[in-house]
């Protein structure tokens, strides 16, 4: 299964959600229609509940995504990460570099604050 990718506004804050395989097939496509979005003080929400697979190249991009947010002085939250994906970012000290929560409305609230 290929990445699907649901994008909305939610007041300040952008709401991706993503589905299916977070891999270097992936990846292109989702930065591609990211890019928009990162601008001056942007507030981004990547919801994961449905990412079932994320290699490598996923974790990648979403530092080059935190690194770019955070050059825009924006803010990235994570949220509805499974404990498969938790435990792969925990083990290779990805999930340090991010915000984290386990529902939608607990991550806008961090966004919000």
């Amino acid at each position: 299964m290929m990445i699907e990718i649901a994008i909305q506004t939610q007041g300040q804050v952008t709401i991706v959600e993503l589905a299916g395989r977070l891999d270097a097939q992936a990846t292109p496509e989702i930065e591609a229609q990211l890019a928009p979005f990162i601008c001056p003080d942007c507030a981004l929400l990547l919801d994961l509940h449905d990412v079932n697979f994320m290699s490598s190249a996923g974790l990648r991009m979403l530092l080059l995504l935190d690194r770019k947010i955070s050059n825009h002085q924006g803010k990235i939250v994570l949220v509805g990460l499974s404990e498969r994906l938790e435990d792969t970012m925990l083990i290779t000290g990805f999930l340090d570099h991010f915000e984290h929560y386990s529902t939608l409305d607990a991550g806008l609230k961090a966004l919000q604050a």
